[in-house]
Parts: C-alpha cells; structure tokens; sequence
C-alpha cells in the first residue's frame, strides 16, 4: 500500500481509565489504581448492573462493566459507590476544558464521556512532538483530576483509536503509523478491532476471514458486494486508511427523530404497559416541539420479559406530521393492539418520533381542534421549563405503572 498520497495528522485518542470508577475514588480520596471499587447502576437492585469496577478490583475479582450487583464478591475491601451520572459529566467537561487550553475547540471531537480524540497538528514549537504533547496532557489530567488515562497516537482517528484498545491500555501511550500497520494491527482477530461487532465477526469468520491481515489481503470488491459500503470501509480500516475529518464542528448532526426507550425495573403487563407508552410519548413530543419540529412515522418497540422472548418492532405512517402527545400515543396503541401477542409480560419499551418536518402552520381541522391541542403541549412544555421537568404532569404518571417521576431524577438512564 502506497501511503504517500494520504494525509497524516497527529492525533490522540484519549481514554479515561474506568472513568466513574475513578471518579468515585477520587471523591473519597483513595488512589483509584489501588482501591477495589464498583459503581453501582441501583444499589437497591441486586440486578443492576456494575457500570465500572476499578482497575484492582478487575485484576483481583474479574469483575467487568457487564458484572451484575449480586455476582460482587463478599469482599470487605470492595468499596460500593452509586452511580453519579451528573458528577461524571461535570468532570468530563472540565477535563475537556483542560484539553482546550493545548488546542482549539475545532481540534476537541468527543466521542464519549469518557473518551475524546485531538488533533495536536502544529504543536511542536509549543510543547514539543505529538508524543511529549501526549505525556503532557496525560501528566496534566492525574495531577488536576487524580485519574489515569490511556493515550493512543496515530496518523488519523482510525489508528489513534486501535492503538490506544490494544495497546496504550497496557502501557499508558502508545503509536501506530501507517508504516506500523502490519505489525502492530495485523496480527490481531478481527472482533478486537473498534467497529466489528459480533455479527461481522461470525460473517467475516464464515469466510476465512480471522485477523485484521487477512482481512486486509481479501479481496474488496467481494466484501463491497457482500457488506455494502461498511465492507469497504472496514476493508480501507484493515489497512489503516481513514478519510474522517480530524478538525471541524464535530457536534452537528442532522435529527432523524426523537426516541425514548426504557428498561422497566419489573415485567408489565398490558394495561400497565399503556402507561408506560403514554410518559414515553410525552418525552418524545416533548423534545420535538422544543426543536419546532413535527413527524409523521411514529415507531413503537416492544421486548418481552426473558421467560417469553421475543417482542416486535413496528412504524406507522400518519397523513399530517404531528408532536401531540396524545396523537402520538393513540398510534402506538394501534400498533400495540395489532401486534402484542396478548400474553407475554413486557420489559422494554421504545417509542421514535420520525419521519420529521419544520412545525408549521397548522392545517385546520373543523372537529379536531388541533391548534389547542398543540398549545397545550407548548403550555406544559413552559411549565416544565420553568419550575422542573415534574411540575405537571399526567395523572398515570403518579400510578405504580408510570416512569416519569423515576426518570426524571436520572441521566442516561442511572441516578444523577
């Protein structure tokens, strides 16, 4: 592969180390490399899950992001600490603010909360090459923060990001250029390679395929016929090549809709379930009209609970776009009504806003009266704006059945 006509930038991909874990540690004033600690999605449910253990309490435990409450040891040194969505958030965009002080926010694209890439292109004069810029910023965030982080170095965000899963987790930094691609990257099975799910996995083992060399050696025009154009982006990230913009407003994205899902804390039967829907649509709705925008698909997702399996997902089409709550929900119970299988208990429920257009003028309707529809949802919209998100609210949302006073106490779904 000839590399010389693609461009080479100098890129960090920076990840907190067990970041909510650390966070925690810090909080209590322990060294988070040594104190066994796992943050705890609900500590009031054995099930819930371990959203981050500590680096020791992985080494000695095993413990992992996908432990469960109740599968943590009966180990006196582990430190259990309830999850503090609002206290990560804060921390992550202060480290961010750290970060800006060595490039421009045009240079900052956060991937996650706990993961960001920065393009650190020009720098030498200032701080040195990319990987004194890296061991700065690194230094920089134990001594403001108190928490590790694993820094990978790279031509492009591609090789930025691999290096720092396979490598830099083990040694602090780490690099790869185009050059290094074949020794450091090849090698290495396919499914521990960021962007290859499960699914690819078994597809690309089904071929032949089981390293990233091997992949990189397959023949492309048959992974474009077969994957489409992921085949032939997966194909140009085998060899290391990534065309992605390194600089740029990385934030702005066009809305396809608006979608609220939840995983209930029990198994709900029919009528509860209708509840359920209803909070899911004001949520939906709500988020629409507070970007001046209508859909006409509406989208309803239903898993079982796991003694049944299985569930279904359907949309429907409406003939005017609409963001009332009311309309919205009326449509999901169709779909429920047509599609449920009238026995199984339910655990998840996801309902999409779609299909989206500006929120114009409303078309007039002599028996609908959809202008005072609309204004109500505006009016409670207000309130809530106002004086918080359980001002007002429906009555079911009061009964046993309702999410909305549980969520709204919660970001990305654990406590705040």
């Amino acid at each position: 592969m000839d590399y010389s006509n693609y461009q080479r930038n100098d890129v960090l991909c920076i990840d907190m180390r067990s970041f909510y874990a650390s966070v925690e540690a810090v909080k209590r004033g322990v060294d988070p490399m040594t104190v066994q600690l796992a943050v705890v999605g609900d500590v009031k449910r054995p099930g819930s899950i371990v959203l981050a253990a500590s680096p020791a309490l992985k080494k000695k435990h095993g413990i992992s992001n996908v432990s469960r409450f109740f599968e943590l040891p009966a180990d006196s040194d582990i430190v259990v600490a309830p999850a503090h969505m609002a206290d990560y958030l804060e921390v992550s965009m202060e480290i961010t603010k750290l970060i800006n002080q060595y490039v421009p926010k045009e240079a900052i694209h956060q991937y996650s909360v706990d993961e960001v890439w920065v393009t650190v292109n020009g720098l030498e004069r200032l701080f040195g090459n990319r990987w004194q810029v890296a061991d700065a910023i690194r230094q920089d965030i134990l001594k403001n923060f108190g928490i590790s982080c694993s820094i990978g170095i790279g031509d492009n965000k591609f090789l930025a990001k691999v290096v720092m899963d396979l490598h830099a987790k083990k040694h602090g930094i780490a690099e790869c250029t185009y050059e290094d691609v074949a020794e450091k990257l090849w090698p290495v099975p396919v499914q521990d390679i960021w962007g290859i799910g499960r699914r690819m996995q078994r597809n690309f083992n089904r071929m032949g395929i089981v390293t990233l060399g091997q992949l990189a050696n397959f023949p492309m025009k048959q992974l474009t016929k077969r994957f489409g154009i992921m085949g032939e982006q997966l194909y140009w990230h085998a060899w290391g090549i990534d065309l992605s913009p390194v600089f740029g407003n990385f934030t702005k994205t066009e809305q396809k809709g608006f979608g609220h899902g939840i995983s209930l804390l029990r198994d709900y039967s029919a009528d509860e379930v209708a509840i359920c829907i209803l909070d899911l649509c004001e949520e939906a709705c709500r988020r629409a009209r507070s970007a001046n925008k209508a859909g006409k698909t509406i989208h309803l997702g239903i898993s079982y609970a796991k003694e049944s399996g299985g569930g279904f997902s359907r949309s429907r089409s409406v003939s005017l776009s609409t963001n009332i709550t009311m309309d919205v929900y009326d449509v999901c119970m169709q779909l429920f009504h047509e599609f449920y299988d009238g026995i199984s208990d339910i655990r998840h429920v996801y309902v999409t806003l779609g299909n989206l257009y500006e929120n114009g003028e409303t078309q007039l309707d002599l028996f609908d009266n959809r202008p005072q529809k609309k204004d109500i949802g505006y009016v409670m919209d207000a309130i809530r704006d106002k004086y918080g998100s359980t001002a007002i609210l429906r009555a079911s949302s009061y009964t046993g059945a309702g999410i909305a006073i549980g969520r709204s106490s919660k970001i990305g779904g654990h406590q705040a």
